[in-house]
Protein backbone atom coordinates (compact mmCIF):
# COMPACT_ATOMS: atom_id res chain seq x y z
CA UNK A 1 0.00 0.00 0.00
CA UNK A 2 1.26 3.46 -0.82
CA UNK A 3 4.75 4.44 -1.83
CA UNK A 4 8.04 4.58 -0.01
CA UNK A 5 8.11 6.11 3.46
CA UNK A 6 10.79 8.68 4.28
CA UNK A 7 12.45 7.22 7.36
CA UNK A 8 14.90 8.47 9.95
CA UNK A 9 13.33 11.91 10.24
CA UNK A 10 12.12 13.80 13.27
CA UNK A 11 9.17 16.13 12.85
CA UNK A 12 8.88 19.20 15.01
CA UNK A 13 11.64 20.34 17.28
CA UNK A 14 12.72 18.74 20.51
CA UNK A 15 12.18 21.29 23.28
CA UNK A 16 14.90 22.24 25.73
CA UNK A 17 13.84 20.37 28.85
CA UNK A 18 14.36 23.23 31.26
CA UNK A 19 11.85 24.64 33.70
CA UNK A 20 11.17 28.19 32.58
CA UNK A 21 12.42 27.42 29.06
CA UNK A 22 10.73 28.71 25.90
CA UNK A 23 8.36 25.73 25.58
CA UNK A 24 7.58 25.38 29.28
CA UNK A 25 4.12 26.22 30.62
CA UNK A 26 5.67 27.21 33.99
CA UNK A 27 4.27 24.02 35.48
CA UNK A 28 6.93 21.60 34.26
CA UNK A 29 4.89 20.64 31.19
CA UNK A 30 6.26 21.27 27.73
CA UNK A 31 4.27 22.34 24.71
CA UNK A 32 4.85 20.09 21.66
CA UNK A 33 5.58 21.67 18.29
CA UNK A 34 3.83 18.96 16.27
CA UNK A 35 0.36 17.63 17.06
CA UNK A 36 -0.78 14.03 16.78
CA UNK A 37 -3.58 15.32 14.51
CA UNK A 38 -0.90 16.31 11.99
CA UNK A 39 0.66 12.82 12.07
CA UNK A 40 -2.70 11.11 11.71
CA UNK A 41 -3.90 13.47 8.95
CA UNK A 42 -0.76 12.64 7.00
CA UNK A 43 -1.46 8.93 7.42
CA UNK A 44 -5.13 9.41 6.53
CA UNK A 45 -4.11 11.17 3.30
CA UNK A 46 -1.88 8.23 2.48
CA UNK A 47 -4.81 5.87 3.09
CA UNK A 48 -6.88 7.88 0.63
CA UNK A 49 -8.85 10.40 2.68
CA UNK A 50 -9.46 13.42 0.43
CA UNK A 51 -7.94 16.69 1.70
CA UNK A 52 -11.41 18.25 1.66
CA UNK A 53 -12.63 15.61 4.12
CA UNK A 54 -9.76 15.90 6.60
CA UNK A 55 -11.64 18.50 8.65
CA UNK A 56 -14.49 16.03 9.07
CA UNK A 57 -12.13 13.37 10.36
CA UNK A 58 -9.83 15.73 12.30
CA UNK A 59 -11.84 18.79 13.43
CA UNK A 60 -8.75 20.55 14.86
CA UNK A 61 -6.57 20.18 11.76
CA UNK A 62 -7.40 23.72 10.61
CA UNK A 63 -5.48 25.09 13.59
CA UNK A 64 -2.15 24.00 12.13
CA UNK A 65 -0.26 25.65 9.29
CA UNK A 66 0.90 22.28 7.92
CA UNK A 67 -1.72 19.54 8.18
CA UNK A 68 0.37 17.18 6.04
CA UNK A 69 3.88 16.62 7.40
CA UNK A 70 5.07 15.03 4.17
CA UNK A 71 6.72 11.95 5.65
CA UNK A 72 4.88 9.67 3.25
Amino acid sequence: MGGAVKGQSTYGTFPPLAVGGPDDTSTGRWIPTTACDQFFATLASWFGVDSGNLTSVFPNIGRFSTPNLGFI
